[in-house]
């Protein structure tokens, strides 16, 4: 298991873990809900229940005024007292500015019909009569407290998760920094010592093709030193024509892949299109890229490298034919530690992602791919 397999994991667990704690927030507040909904059904209950006891004693006027008078005890449960023939008697917890209100009357009485079962009882030869009630207000907030606390939740996990992901590219950052900052250091004093060696080996009357070959060698590891030197760094960006660092990054991969690899460019070697580009750390890019290619391809197989100069923009498509990926994979690629190679670090696609956007404020992206066709992965750069 690679280090982005792991670190996904662990982001699925972490999630995982949140979206259960707000879910089992949200279940107990809705039963706490249900509960008090329960109580202050019972509520008007106990008052049905204590007026029919009443009625079975000799009613008189004062009994039904003492009806009236324990509902109007209730100070949290809007009631509507109706008779048979659903004339309102008596109101109680309704909006004080528009409790007299007929019309509004008749609205909440219709919104009370669709919450609640009416208690029916009889008051003397007056008929049958229904107490009619709806949620307190008290009750209708805690109803919507649980969604108003699953979305703190939500925001709360977004808002962690993404200072998480800030101190976290911030930590990659440094780290960045500084293994390269020691690794050009590391690779510096060698790479001097080497130069004078070879000067050395020519003072000696060395066979002169195996000083170049050495030349080379040690050439190749003054610009690998140079690069990270440059990564420790903000690099500066000279007018520079692109043209010319994809050949030499073509020249160079040619030379070190198999015969069974082709290049296809669509440019001449003498056509010219300047950008701001720091030429060391982009060649490391297109590299990069070449020998990803070269390994989807299993070292066989064409790579087609296209040029599209726009208005602001310059289109850098390189596409090969290799076993290609499913469209999940097209922002992984880019991640740290990201490989499907055994020896594999998952450093390359990231670092030339950094390279363009962070230094030559680009983009690279997978521009299309399909599985066993091949991928095309796009540069852009501003003009």
């Amino acid at each position: 298991m690679n280090i982005y397999t792991r670190k996904t994991r662990w982001k699925f667990i972490l999630f995982l873990s949140a979206v259960l704690i707000a879910l089992g927030s949200l279940y107990y507040t809705h039963k706490l809900v249900n509960q008090l909904k329960q109580e202050e059904k019972n509520k008007v209950e106990l008052w049905a229940k204590a007026t029919r006891q009443l009625i079975d004693l000799d009613i008189t006027e004062s009994d039904f005024g003492f009806l009236l008078e324990v509902i109007e005890n209730n100070n949290t449960v809007p009631v509507i007292l109706v008779n048979s023939e659903d004339e309102i008697i008596s109101t109680r917890n309704l909006d004080p500015a528009r409790e007299n209100n007929p019309d509004y009357q008749q609205r909440q009485l219709k919104k009370m019909k669709s919450q609640h079962e009416p208690i029916e009882f009889s008051i003397g030869d007056n008929g049958n009569s229904f107490i009619y009630h709806k949620d307190s207000i008290i009750l209708s907030k805690l109803k919507i407290f649980p969604f108003i606390q699953l979305g703190v939740i939500i925001l709360f996990i977004l808002v962690s998760y993404f200072a998480f992901s800030i101190s976290r590219k911030a930590e990659q950052n440094q780290v960045w920094l500084g293994l390269s900052k020691e690794t050009a250091h590391q690779l510096g004093t060698p790479t001097s010592s080497l130069t004078a060696w070879v000067e050395l080996l020519r003072m000696k009357n060395l066979d002169e093709n195996i000083l170049k070959e050495f030349e080379k060698d040690v050439a190749r590891l003054e610009k690998i030193t140079e690069r990270f030197s440059k990564i420790g760094s903000k690099p500066s960006l000279r007018n520079t024509n692109l043209l010319d660092v994809i050949s030499g990054a073509v020249n160079y991969i040619k030379s070190r892949s198999s015969k069974n690899v082709r290049f296809n460019i669509n440019f001449s070697e003498k056509d010219r299109l300047n950008l701001p580009l720091n030429a060391v750390l982009f060649e490391w890019v297109i590299e990069n890229l070449f020998k990803n290619a070269i390994d989807a391809m299993n070292g066989q197989g064409i790579i087609n490298i296209d040029v599209q100069d726009n208005v602001q923009v310059v289109y850098l498509d390189i596409s090969d034919t290799g076993r290609g990926m499913t469209k999940s994979k097209f922002k992984t690629i880019f991640k740290p530690g990201y490989t499907t190679k055994e020896r594999g670090w998952g450093l390359g696609l990231s670092l030339s992602k950094r390279i363009v956007e962070m230094y030559h404020e680009g983009k690279i992206f997978v521009s299309q791919s399909e599985v066993n066709k091949g991928t095309s992965i796009r540069i852009v750069l501003k003009k």
